[in-house]
């Protein structure tokens, strides 16, 4: 069975940092990516990586803050999150998957989720 297990989330200050964790299993992954959630606002695709430790994307509003990473050793997706801004308040949820992640390819069509985590980044 595979499952992507999600933890990190919390309610921080503007400024401040909280790091992601996804943790599969049931396989290996080509690609590992970060989307979120926010109410009335689009699901869009934050940061993706793959099989190399190559960042293949990453989406301009948290460029240079945000650094997403792996550890293929513990099967494990990663997303460090530095200076957080209110307008990053959302569900996070990561994904995986066998081929690349990116913002062209439908969401959908991505097969394994994890259960999403809050992240609420206060004034």
């Amino acid at each position: 069975q595979v499952q992507l297990v999600e933890s990190g989330g919390g309610l921080v200050q503007a400024g401040g940092s909280l790091r992601l964790s996804c943790a599969a299993s049931g396989r290996t992954f080509m690609s590992y990516g970060w989307f979120r959630q926010a109410p009335g606002k689009e699901r869009e695709l934050v940061a993706a990586i793959g099989w190399n430790d190559r960042t293949t994307y990453i989406t301009d509003s948290v460029k240079g803050r945000f650094t997403i990473s792996r550890d293929n050793a513990k099967n494990m997706g990663y997303l460090q999150m530095n200076d957080l801004k209110p307008e990053d308040t959302a569900i996070y949820y990561c994904t995986a998957d066998s081929a690349l992640i990116h913002p062209l390819r439908p969401a959908h069509e991505l097969r394994y989720w994890g259960q999403g985590t809050q992240v609420t980044v206060s004034s």
